[in-house]
């Protein structure tokens, strides 16, 4: 888990985007950005529907939704690519890159200021204006490493 002074410290980010731009910031979104920005795990939609269901037990799936839709537009949470078919959630919004284990479809993630400095190749600039450069490393977790060591045979 995230330690609570930095989950707070996303909250209170989101509100002030939601009070800059306009928008409400319900009991529901802060409470559903509270439990995506405690979590490392990068959880999908519906771990977060159980999650907050637990505070808020008549919140829908189709509320949580719709509330990840409107974080990510507005650059509160990240997307992140998933081998696995759920679209997964990050509320760190610090550079950093991931790590996603090609066994169990855990994502971490990590910080490197060498891949930060990675220049863009020149082929992919000419495809239009680099936002960003994120760096997604794909293995198998220490976890799942250990559980392929005790099934070989010696």
């Amino acid at each position: 888990m995230i330690d609570a002074e930095q989950v707070e410290k996303r909250v209170a980010e989101f509100v002030e985007v939601c009070r800059r731009q306009g928008i409400k910031a319900t009991h529901q979104r802060t409470e559903i950005l509270r439990e995506l920005a405690a979590s490392k795990e990068h959880p999908d939609a519906e771990m977060i529907h159980a999650r907050v269901r637990e505070r808020i037990p008549a919140i829908s799936v189709d509320t949580i939704y719709r509330t990840l839709k409107l974080l990510e537009d507005k650059g509160v949470i990240a997307r992140v690519a998933s081998m696995r078919d759920r679209a997964r959630f990050d509320a760190n919004m610090d550079r950093h890159h991931h790590f996603v284990c090609i066994e169990c479809g855990m994502i971490g993630d990590f910080y490197s200021d060498a891949l930060d400095r990675l220049p863009v190749p020149s082929a992919a600039a000419e495809m239009g204006s680099i936002e960003g450069v994120y760096v997604e490393l794909r293995g198998r977790c220490r976890k799942c490493q250990l559980k392929t060591k005790k099934t070989q045979p010696r």
